[in-house]
C-alpha cells in the first residue's frame, strides 16, 4: 500500500468508526433508522463475540484495521479500547480503561435490548 495513503487511512477511520460508534449509541431512537441499526448491532455483536473466540471479547476489526495504521504511522495507540482512545484523542482524558469498557459494554447492552425490542415492536405494529 502506498505511505501517502496512510495518513487518510487513519482520518479515514476515526472518523468511519466514530460515527459508527454513535450510530449504535443513537440508531435505535429514530423509527426510520431502527432497521438498520439492528444491522449495525449485530455486526458489533458478532465482531465482539464470534471474532472474540480467536481474538479476546471484545474484538473489533475496525480497531484492529486502524491500529495497524496508527503503527504503521509511528502514532501506536497504547489503549487497547477504541472508545478509550476515543475519549482520550479527542479530551486527553485518560479514564479508567476498565471503566471505560464498563460503561461502553453498558450502553451496548441497554441499546441492543432497546433496538430488539422496537423492531419487534414496529414489526407488530404493521
Amino acid at each position: 500500500m502506498e505511505s501517502s495513503l496512510y495518513p487518510f487511512l487513519d482520518r479515514f477511520f476515526l472518523v468511519f468508526h466514530t460515527l459508527f460508534t454513535l450510530f449504535n449509541i443513537t440508531g435505535w431512537i429514530f423509527k426510520r433508522t431502527r432497521f438498520m441499526h439492528l444491522m449495525t448491532m449485530m455486526a458489533t455483536l458478532f465482531s465482539w463475540a464470534l471474532l472474540g473466540i480467536w481474538h479476546g471479547f471484545g474484538y473489533c476489526f475496525c480497531t484492529d484495521w486502524h491500529w495497524r495504521v496508527r503503527e504503521y504511522l509511528g502514532r501506536p495507540v497504547e489503549s487497547w479500547s477504541y472508545i478509550h482512545f476515543l475519549i482520550k484523542e479527542i479530551t486527553t482524558l485518560d479514564l479508567n480503561p476498565y471503566l471505560v469498557d464498563r460503561i461502553t459494554f453498558s450502553v451496548f447492552a441497554l441499546c441492543l435490548v432497546l433496538t430488539i425490542f422496537l423492531n419487534i415492536r414496529d414489526r407488530f405494529k404493521k
